[in-house]
């Protein structure tokens, strides 16, 4: 991860916080498409696989660009216990 975040300093660096953020949301929106290109079963497994990774990137270095690695953490440790809750995950009668 450490040689990952040098890359994301330099890409930030070198292109801004402004030109990522962009780039994120377009491959967000790249992401959606072959989303929906799976709902039609017109998508290839290469395709979606490369927009996953695309966005995963782009995530991490927003996460990065604002120093959130701890509060996303936090937040996202929320999100599934909340998710376990609803689903009854770990309870002994579910």
């Amino acid at each position: 991860m450490e040689s990952r975040k040098k890359v994301y300093e330099y890409a930030i660096m070198r292109w801004g916080k402004h030109n990522q953020l962009v780039v994120a949301i377009e491959e967000m929106s790249e992401l959606q498409k072959e989303i929906c290109k799976y709902f039609r079963h017109e998508g290839k497994a290469q395709d979606f696989i490369e927009e996953v990774a695309d966005v995963c990137i782009m995530l991490e270095q927003i996460i990065f660009m604002f120093a959130l690695e701890d509060d996303v953490k936090k937040v996202m440790e929320e999100k599934i216990q909340r998710l376990k809750n609803r689903l009854g995950v770990g309870k002994k009668d579910a």
